[in-house]
């Protein structure tokens, strides 16, 4: 079963839903900042549990101290769709307990 894309309306009312989440042509971004680069890796293992939990991945980057993610589903086209969503609250819930801005 093919994953829906969702619309440019759709895609706003979530991205107003998760502040610092915004649209980068056909991906939804973030950039984390965090206290230095043992608390930036850290955050990346446990954003790749719940992409695998989740079946769902994204592009990951790692800085010193920064963690930036794309996110967009590949099985669309490369569009965005709610997969996308659900990865990004889990991850920014998830950014809390990091102490990550």
């Amino acid at each position: 079963m093919p994953t829906e894309t969702l619309s440019q309306k759709e895609i706003e009312d979530r991205l107003a839903e998760l502040p610092g989440w915004s649209l980068d042509g056909d991906r939804i971004t973030r950039t984390y900042r965090l206290g230095d680069h043992f608390a930036a890796t850290a955050l990346v293992v446990h954003i790749a549990q719940i992409q695998q939990e989740l079946d769902h991945h994204s592009e990951v980057a790692l800085g010193y101290n920064t963690v930036s993610l794309a996110v967009n589903t590949h099985e669309a086209g490369g569009a965005v769709t709610a997969k996308d969503f659900q990865l990004a609250e889990r991850v920014e819930q998830l950014s809390e307990s990091h102490a990550a801005v």
